[in-house]
């Protein structure tokens, strides 16, 4: 029998220090198509994401995906994104959260999403793999 992830309760209770600590709390996610976010504010196959109160409405942090509704350029969106996905939450004031592995790699291989400024690929060429910072683990980077 398999243990079910840890993930989502970590991230409920980052979600709850950072709010109760005055704090942003920000998600760092990994797209793919099961990802609803704007596209266009995608990049690299990747966004960050504002989970502050004051930025979201019906946040629901469940052990499968984030849903929530958020402003963009005054628009309301609703937006669902697989915990799994998910690479960071952190406090956007000093960094400080956790990391994650993000899983479902061989499930979203098939059929990964690309970024429209990717080229094209030739369907048998093999996508080369995206470069791992030194010793293999993830690094948390601040975007502004």
């Amino acid at each position: 029998m398999e243990l079910p992830s840890t993930k989502p309760y970590l991230l409920r209770a980052i979600w709850e220090w950072c709010c109760d600590n005055g704090f942003t709390p920000h998600i760092a996610v990994e797209v793919d198509e099961r990802t609803r976010v704007p596209r266009e504010f995608v990049r690299g196959g990747q966004i960050v994401l504002n989970l502050g109160p004051s930025a979201t409405s019906k946040l629901q942090i469940g052990n499968d995906f984030i849903d929530f509704q958020a402003r963009f350029n005054g628009v309301a969106r609703d937006l669902s994104v697989p915990v799994q996905r998910v690479s960071a939450i952190y406090a956007r004031e000093n960094g400080a959260g956790m990391a994650f592995e993000v899983d479902g790699e061989e499930e979203a291989e098939a059929g990964e999403w690309r970024d429209s400024a990717d080229e094209a690929s030739p369907a048998d060429e093999t996508p080369p793999e995206p470069p791992r910072p030194e010793g293999g683990r993830p690094k948390l980077q601040r975007i502004k």
